[in-house]
């Protein structure tokens, strides 16, 4: 459907919103709890004033007095590359097919495309289809319900942290990138500065099994079979003395490692570049470095299929399990890597769906992207386990003592496997780009995601040209300062803090449950629905509705209470176990987002007059921006007389 134009007039009618933080007073809802004139106190001017200038001005979509008008994306693909970019990260290739493997091959596709189609994509098209309609990031999306506005502050929050720990995977994506420009790659021998006497590069694996073996030469050094179980690879090696050079705990920061802060900054001026001019030039970016991955995803699946063992490995990853189902714990690991994946819960999407055309049809969007999403993950298994059996079969072990997750599988595993494959400074520059890229297009949205919602904030008056290369400025900055304790020798140690607590899947199962919450049961699903259709012109399935009502709250209030039922001391590499003021910090992280929820919530109401009935309706009555005025009905919007006082008093009732 096209967008219908207000009508030619002297007078337009302009988004007039709060900016001094004061206690205005909300209007009662209509009938219906449609488009209703929010007005000031002592201004007699409602939500939608009437500015006369002379000649016509036409507010910008969704933007208020001395805003421009907010852009959109120069083609509907830039949009769709984008969520792609961002929902398809790190977690599909690293964490996806050990979960799989762990939880009974491919029995775990039951679980996990059941909560995908009650979570997953009714909740990833809920933040896309809010962020649409309310053409605004991640805070002001919540001026549907604006007593709930503290999801937005806690969803800031959840991406901020985000932003803050995840680029030093890829700061150590690009170290290892560099490093594998060497004929010999320097994870691959003993033969390093920071190498140990307990170093060693082949495991005599068929020696150790005669029984009457004794001792085994390795090197210049005799050892046991019995002492061999001490010995350290030089993969590992290289990743904890070279990379990390970590220190024996968290109190112990020790001194910053000069050549990962170099490519932490290399890295940050990287995505500096690419997000400082908004989505015009991000949306461009995304087609290279979401495109790009996949390419080489396919070249390392032709690579690893051809390499002995390959066959066992794909095996272990698929091979079903049938027994698995009935364990809690799959069906909580299936549901949380969902919602790590779909990356839901931060507010980027809805940043992302704000510079939609309000009539792009999103519902189909969303479940293309969720389609790419979940295959992506399933298809990096067949990468990844054709590697590891390979590794497996040069080794002569079990695939169980190969298959790692995480860190453990990007920078320890496969780098071992590469050593053993030809010309091995090719596929490791090969694998580490694409991780590279992996991460930088996800961190290329979350980084536009908070600037979006902080811009959002600022009222007209501060605008600024330059205003959102210097709010990116300022963000890339704050987190760097933040990280420079993470380039640290107990950098490990705080990284892990953050992953554990501040973006974990108890902050992300908290903020899904009250956005359906709010937008099912406080605006309502009904309501919704009829907005959405009015967006995209016909009415989604009402699965989504039941989903958004009753299912996906039930289900991510389940995982979450799992969650702290099941709650474990963190831990590194199974033996360092962190002190109390350690898990202080932690909770500190977590809780930072997960109370502003209540706390925004209890504030509103306490600061609200009236009964609590009317607080109540006051606060939950949708503060609507002007760009809804543009697709009401056209017998409703020629009831609007331009230039009447007297037409800002009434509600504007509207067909959404």
């Amino acid at each position: 459907m096209e967008k219908q134009a207000l009508p030619a007039s002297s007078c337009s009618l302009v988004l007039l919103e709060e900016t001094n933080g004061g206690s205005a007073s909300y209007p009662s809802a209509s009938t219906n709890g449609s488009l209703a004139p929010l007005a000031a106190p002592g201004s007699g001017a409602g939500l939608l004033g009437s500015t006369c200038t002379g000649q016509e001005k036409t507010g910008g979509v969704g933007t208020g007095p001395g805003y421009p008008e907010r852009e959109t994306w120069t083609r509907q693909m830039d949009f769709i590359m984008s969520c792609v970019g961002f929902a398809v990260g790190l977690g599909n290739v690293w964490r996806f097919p050990y979960l799989c493997y762990k939880n009974g091959g491919g029995v775990f596709l039951i679980p996990y495309l059941l909560i995908v189609f009650v979570g997953g994509i009714p909740i990833f098209f809920l933040e896309i289809a809010l962020g649409q309609f309310m053409k605004a990031g991640s805070i002001n999306t919540w001026n549907i319900a604006p007593l709930f506005k503290g999801l937005g502050y806690a969803s800031m929050v959840i991406v901020f942290y985000c932003n803050t720990y995840y680029i030093m995977v890829l700061a150590w994506s690009f170290y290892y990138l560099i490093k594998s420009f060497s004929s010999t790659l320097p994870w691959s021998t003993c033969e390093n500065e920071w190498n140990t006497p307990s170093c060693i590069e082949i495991f005599p694996h068929q020696d150790c099994k005669n029984a009457s073996l004794a001792n085994v030469t390795i090197g210049n050094s005799n050892m046991t079979c019995a002492e061999l179980g001490d010995a350290r690879s030089p993969i590992i090696e290289f990743w904890e003395n070279k990379v990390l050079n970590i220190s024996s705990g968290l109190d112990e920061p020790g001194h910053i490692n000069w050549e990962l802060m170099l490519c932490l900054i290399a890295v940050w001026i990287l995505v500096y570049f690419c997000v400082w001019k908004g989505v015009k030039s991000t949306g461009k970016i995304v087609y290279f470095t979401a495109t790009f991955p996949y390419v080489v995803l396919i070249i390392l699946l032709v690579r690893g299929v051809t390499l002995p063992g390959a066959y066992n490995g794909i095996m272990y990853y698929i091979k079903p399990d049938w027994s698995k189902l009935q364990e809690a714990q799959v069906w909580i690991d299936a549901g949380t890597q969902i919602f790590f994946s779909y990356s839901i819960g931060v507010g980027a999407l809805s940043a992302l769906g704000s510079y939609n055309r309000f009539n792009n049809d999103c519902y189909k969007d969303a479940l293309v992207v969720a389609l790419i999403n979940s295959g992506t993950s399933f298809f990096a298994g067949f990468v990844v386990f054709s590697i590891l059996g390979f590794m497996a079969a040069e080794q002569g072990v079990d695939i169980s003592q190969v298959a790692e997750s995480g860190p453990g599988l990007a920078f320890i595993a496969y780098p071992k496997a590469v050593t053993l494959m030809p010309v091995p400074p090719l596929w490791a520059a090969l694998f580490f780009f694409m991780l590279l890229l992996l991460g930088l297009d996800s961190l290329f949205i979350g980084v536009e995601g908070f600037v979006t919602g902080i811009l959002d904030l600022l009222p007209g008056k501060y605008y600024h040209r330059y205003r959102r290369e210097i709010a990116v400025a300022m963000c890339c900055l704050l987190c760097f300062i933040i990280e420079l304790s993470m380039v640290t020798q107990g950098g490990m140690y705080v990284i892990q803090l953050f992953d554990y607590y501040a973006a974990t899947g108890v902050t992300l199962l908290w903020q899904a449950f009250w956005e359906c919450i709010v937008v099912a049961w406080v605006y309502g699903a009904d309501r919704f629905m009829d907005d959405v259709a009015r967006m995209i012109g016909y009415r989604p399935v009402p699965w989504m509705k039941w989903c958004w009502s009753f299912i996906a709250p039930c289900v991510c209030m389940g995982i979450f209470l799992f969650h702290l039922v099941n709650y474990k001391p963190l831990t590194y590499n199974t033996v360092y176990v962190y002190p109390w003021w350690g898990e202080v910090i932690g909770w500190c992280l977590a809780l930072s987002s997960m109370l502003c929820i209540p706390v925004g919530v209890l504030y509103k109401i306490f600061r609200a007059k009236g009964s609590f009935r009317q607080r109540w309706a006051h606060l939950t009555t949708p503060v609507w921006g002007a760009h809804h005025l543009e697709y009401m009905a056209p017998d409703i919007r020629s009831s609007l007389s331009p230039g009447t006082d007297d037409n800002t008093d009434d509600i504007i009732e509207t067909v959404m």
